[in-house]
């Protein structure tokens, strides 16, 4: 867990199932996870933290970007979402198919403070899906410096260089930083 070891207790929106649905209707990742850890810091009268990620490609102007999810139409359709980015970048040489993850998280107090970060991690969109790790479009985004797809790379590695691996060690040395009183246990 990329949070792992910090001092003080972390619970999973799962554990609140009164928290209403957020409908993900920013224009950009940081308003997306602004909105949804907003509605559960109030609701549950306590800090949220909250991600919007997604998958943003060079040739495509940004595209698919905060529609990631429902890129082909249907929220969470991963092998649709692959087919259609695909077909879209067919013929386009390797060069122009340059990509990143993003991961914006927000910080949100009940009283509406909030403290944002991004990540990204930049590959290339590959021209088929390789490997059988990962979700969404980790099949079909290359890292070249490795020479495998994001479904390819061991889950430990993952969490090291991932888009959100980025995001979380910034809000991780945040809160150590506003926090000076605490320490981290090994």
């Amino acid at each position: 867990m990329l949070l792992a070891g910090l001092p003080w207790e972390i619970f999973s929106l799962s554990e609140f199932p009164a928290v209403p649905e957020v409908e993900e209707d920013g224009a950009t990742f940081r308003e997306n996870a602004l909105k949804k850890a907003s509605v559960v810091a109030k609701t549950l009268k306590m800090w949220a933290l909250a991600d919007d990620s997604g998958l943003e490609v060079d040739h495509l102007n940004g595209a698919p970007g905060v529609y990631s999810a429902r890129f082909a139409g249907e929220h969470g359709d991963d092998v649709k979402n692959i087919e259609k980015l695909l077909t879209l970048l067919n013929g386009v040489p390797w060069a122009q198919r340059t990509a990143r993850f993003c991961s914006a998280l927000a910080f949100v107090s009940p009283e509406g403070d909030a403290w944002t970060t991004e990540g990204t991690c930049e590959g290339i969109i590959a021209l088929a899906p390789r490997g059988e790790g990962g979700f969404g479009y980790d099949p079909v985004f290359y890292l070249p410096e490795y020479d495998l797809t994001m479904a390819e790379i061991p889950e430990e590695k993952k969490n090291q260089i991932s888009h959100r691996a980025v995001a979380m060690e910034k809000f991780r040395n945040y809160l150590l930083y506003e926090f000076p009183g605490t320490t981290e246990r090994n």
